[in-house]
């Protein structure tokens, strides 16, 4: 994985993505800059791998398959709706209502199996055998990595001064292909869940394990272990991992909705909840990046968080 990889998959998928604009946030005397991937197409950043995947190699009739926690599938079905290709997705049994409606207005075949994103990937992968449909992994795959790794390309463009960026990880492809971007030009700090370490756990181990994971964002960052491709991007890039509480990423959402009016999701709302929380304190003028990575939000919820009647 490298930035010509990158290059080339923003040339493939960059009409049919949007480049999701840039915005401030006032936070002490930090420089906080928000990448608005919540208004990416399907909702969230995993459009862009999505497309990525299925132009990189010509799709046969018998269309794709793969396994979500929502965002990966919703952003596969929207792919392949928009292309003209079948879709199947598996999900388990803590995908939102929301992100269940993303899927079927995308026109999917949904299969809701398991409790967590690895057993309904498991069963993904026997479907797949029987159908004969192409695979596409939800982050430890090239051609995925490289489309996620799109963000970062335009981030640079839009903020060509960070000096860190803060980056929400589930089995870790958009880090990945942040990492692969940036490489060591930009601080990069990975966010988790303290309910689902799994970056955390494998840097401690020294090789991905699998990790029990649950809390508020696991539909989105709930992946049992990250995946093989990026932890070696991890290990000669990344410069942390920080921990955040469940608590912490309410706050953060809410905070989003009241001050900026912005929809996000708990997963897309964990990298800057290390800086709400103070898990992350920058330097006096430090510049940071914050990947703001879906926008799948159940409305319901948020009004709560926010204090709202709904």
């Amino acid at each position: 994985m490298n930035r010509d990889e990158i290059q080339r998959a923003l040339h493939r998928i960059q009409r049919y993505v949007r480049q999701t604009p840039i915005t401030g946030l006032e936070r002490g005397d930090a420089r906080i800059v928000l990448k608005l991937e919540n208004m990416q197409r399907s909702g969230s950043f995993k459009a862009r791998g999505a497309f990525n995947s299925l132009l990189a190699k010509p799709v046969t009739g018998r269309g794709v398959i793969t396994a979500s926690g929502g965002n990966h599938g919703a952003a596969v079905a929207y792919a392949a709706h928009k292309l003209g290709v079948r879709s199947e997705i598996f999900v388990p049994t803590i995908t939102s209502p929301v992100k269940l409606a993303r899927l079927r207005e995308y026109a999917a075949a949904v299969t809701i199996t398991g409790s967590v994103y690895a057993e309904a990937h498991e069963a993904s992968l026997i479907r797949a055998k029987q159908t004969m449909a192409r695979y596409i992994h939800a982050y430890d795959q090239p051609e995925v990595i490289a489309g996620q790794g799109t963000v970062a390309l335009e981030l640079e463009t839009q903020a060509p001064d960070l000096d860190t960026l803060l980056v929400a990880v589930g089995g870790g492809g958009l880090l990945a292909g942040c990492l692969a971007w940036y490489e060591q030009r930009v601080r990069i700090v990975a966010v988790e869940p303290t309910r689902a370490p799994t970056l955390a756990k494998a840097i401690e181990n020294g090789r991905p394990v699998d990790v029990e994971v649950s809390g508020i964002a696991a539909d989105a960052l709930g992946a049992r272990r990250v995946g093989e491709l990026m932890f070696p991007l991890a290990q000669r890039f990344l410069d942390r991992v920080v921990l955040v509480e469940d608590s912490d990423i309410a706050m953060a959402q809410a905070l989003l909705w009241s001050s900026m009016r912005l929809v996000v999701e708990p997963g897309g709302a964990a990298a800057l909840a290390a800086l709400t929380a103070g898990r992350y304190r920058p330097a006096a003028g430090e510049k940071v990046g914050v990947v703001v990575c879906g926008g799948n939000a159940d409305l319901s919820k948020l009004a709560q968080l926010a204090g709202s009647p709904g």
